[in-house]
């Protein structure tokens, strides 16, 4: 069943992209609810589910059934760029009580006795307390599970980001939907979300907010209605290497040319990167990262190109040969 959203000629002009710790947060917790498949995020699995039980999740967990509707006051489509997650979780905490209700009825529905359990009965009889309890689990889930590891998951979204943009400058939004996702598909103004219910909304001018998601893989997320931003969600690039720790076989005719530090940084830009994102996964200082990219791009093995607050990095077609060499 799709999902379709109907663009004007103003809406073509307010497509962005964003970030969200909040999504990352709501979608490895689901995760742990429903970790079946998700091959890519074992070493995360491995580490994060002893930890959570712990954590108080339970409450998050009964609203995110298998197939079926999550709240969407739980995580609304980010309001900016780069917003924070303290940011986005005020706007949880200033959820309309009303607006709560509604949605939590709605997804309660969704699991065989849910809204009958105490857990339930006690959530529709209090959103307001509701929204409260389910918020402060979730900035625990943040605190614990997610943020420990966010340089690296920004690096891998912000390099994401910075691919698809290059697609919408090159081919415009039909080239940017072809490539984002299977489920998406772009014809004559008409954006189309498989894997969801049946749904049409003509965006009126809000435009789209897309946001690239490291543990919403493989799957893309859409449905959202009024009152909140129509966005997609949707797996970032380069998920299958996001938890690997750096190869230990840099090539070793790389090492002798460039040295230890600089060849594995070369290695390591398989996707574009930044030059925190690079030191926290390499573990070296970001003012040394800093001096070794500086010597690579002069070298002529790296360009370098902003996207908004950042510089991100990736290898020259002479990188990619000399990163290959395996004598």
């Amino acid at each position: 069943m799709p999902y379709q959203m109907h663009f004007g000629a103003e809406d073509l002009l307010n497509c962005r992209f964003a970030l969200s710790p909040s999504w990352e947060t709501q979608q490895a917790v689901r995760l742990l609810a429903h970790p079946g498949g998700w091959s890519h995020h074992l070493p995360w699995l491995r580490q994060s589910t002893g930890t959570a039980k712990g954590l108080g999740l339970e409450p998050l967990w009964l609203l995110m059934p298998g197939r079926g509707y999550t709240p969407d006051f739980l995580c609304p489509p980010p309001t900016g760029p780069a917003t924070s997650f303290d940011e986005e979780m005020a706007e949880v905490r200033a959820t309309d009580p009303a607006l709560a209700h509604a949605e939590l009825v709605r997804s309660l529905a969704d699991t065989p006795g849910a809204a009958e359990s105490p857990e339930g009965e006690a959530m529709l009889a209090d959103p307001a307390a509701a929204v409260r309890q389910l918020a402060d689990a979730k900035t625990r889930a943040w605190e614990v599970l997610v943020a420990p590891h966010w340089p690296r998951l920004r690096a891998l979204l912000e390099a994401d980001i910075a691919f698809h943009t290059r697609r919408l400058a090159d081919g415009g939004l039909a080239a940017l939907f072809d490539g984002l996702h299977p489920e998406v598909s772009w014809t004559d103004g008409t954006l189309t979300v498989n894997h969801c219910y049946q749904y049409t909304r003509t965006l009126g001018g809000t435009g789209l907010t897309l946001v690239p998601s490291v543990f919403a893989w493989p799957h893309v997320v859409s449905g959202f209605e009024p009152p909140w931003q129509p966005a997609v969600v949707y797996p970032a690039r380069g998920i299958g290497a996001l938890w690997s720790e750096p190869a230990a076989d840099t090539p070793a005719a790389l090492v002798r040319l460039l040295g230890t530090n600089r060849a594995a940084i070369l290695a390591a830009l398989e996707q574009p990167a930044s030059t925190t994102g690079l030191a926290a996964r390499l573990g070296l200082a970001p003012s040394s990262v800093s001096v070794h990219l500086s010597a690579l791009r002069g070298a002529g093995l790296l360009t370098s190109y902003r996207l908004r607050h950042q510089v991100l990095y990736e290898r020259t077609p002479l990188g990619i040969a000399l990163a290959q060499a395996r004598t």
